[in-house]
């Protein structure tokens, strides 16, 4: 990494992760590759410029941003989509507004029920929501996978803007139990206390 750029394949992220280019990931696969990049790239390890060691910090720094962008990218469905859109040069329509009023009657309707049920404290409730939650993300994934395939523009962009409403649905949901079972627990301790 002594040249002033970094190498081609930062330039796209399934090639950086060694990932055929396309919805489908192995998360497992790209965990691994994560390591081995962060490995590689990580200060301690990278070959400093004899004349210019602050020019290898530099290209060492940005080269790990790119990799955790990456990684990120590439983790979710929304952002891993909404990529791809990219790629395909698909991506101008991706913050219109959802049209599909169905999905926005029920999306809302979970998401109240989410917000009373962190007011409330209901983990039960919470916990039965986090599976409707993960089945709607299936639905949307597979369609955004089938539409992209046949290059069905129009319908991977509405998935895709799907997908992106869901995954932080699903995000505040993980996050609500958690730190509800946290607390729980920490009031379990003051018992034995």
């Amino acid at each position: 990494m002594t040249d002033s750029t970094l190498e081609p394949q930062f330039d796209n992220f399934f090639a950086l992760f060694e990932q055929p280019v396309q919805f489908d990931i192995v998360q497992d696969s790209l965990d691994q590759r994560l390591r081995v990049l962060q490995k590689r790239y990580h200060p301690d390890n990278v070959a400093k410029d004899g004349a210019n060691p602050a020019k290898a910090q530099q290209q060492s720094e940005q080269a790990s941003a790119l990799i955790n962008q990456g990684y990120q990218t590439l983790s979710a469905p929304d952002s891993r989509a909404s990529y791809l859109l990219d790629m395909a040069g698909q991506a101008q329509n991706l913050e219109h507004s959802i049209a599909d009023l169905d999905f926005l009657e029920d999306a809302m309707e979970m998401r109240m029920d989410l917000d009373d049920a962190i007011g409330a404290r209901d983990i039960a409730t919470l916990k039965q929501l986090h599976p409707q939650i993960t089945e709607r993300l299936a639905k949307q994934s597979a369609s955004f996978k089938n539409a992209y395939e046949i290059q069905d523009w129009q319908t991977a962009i509405d998935a895709t803007q799907k997908l992106k409403f869901l995954v932080k649905l699903n995000a505040d949901v993980v996050t609500a139990i958690d730190a509800i079972s946290a607390a729980t627990h920490l009031d379990d301790d003051d018992l034995y206390v």
